[in-house]
């Protein structure tokens, strides 16, 4: 079975904004650290997304590729999430913040939109929250 993980974006203001810090500091080779290393990651790497939320709205994904374990400055081991250089938008879903990451049961995980609406201009986030949580995505 599949599994996705839910994650906050933090330090990016937009998909634009994580594609670009992305592209800049890993070039083309994209992949997020973290302490922890998933405990279900044979079902991540069976074709697994990253959700990630901005300001409080699930807006973007990418798939997991593969998990790689890197060592930091301070001599910690630690988990690196390799992930797929392309970003795929989805419909806004509203998410609460919290630490860390979290899985994400794919019935639970929005739909990635439709072709040709993927470059369009994200609406307000107040807006995009309030259309969500009435179900008119």
């Amino acid at each position: 079975m599949t599994l996705h993980l839910l994650k906050l974006c933090v330090g990016a203001n937009g998909v634009e904004d994580l594609a670009h810090h992305q592209a800049t500091r890993w070039q083309g080779r994209p992949r997020h650290i973290t302490r922890m290393w998933p405990k279900r990651e044979d079902e991540l790497l069976k074709g697994g997304s990253i959700f990630w939320i901005f300001k409080g709205l699930v807006l973007a994904r990418q798939r997991i590729t593969a998990l790689e374990a890197v060592r930091g400055d301070d001599g910690v081991d630690r988990c690196a999430l390799i992930l797929d250089p392309a970003l795929v938008r989805t419909e806004a879903q509203p998410r609460r913040a919290f630490q860390g990451w979290r899985y994400l049961d794919p019935k639970d995980a929005p739909a990635d939109l439709p072709e040709g609406r993927g470059h369009e201009d994200p609406l307000p986030p107040a807006l995009a929250r309030a259309l969500a949580e009435m179900g008119l995505r």
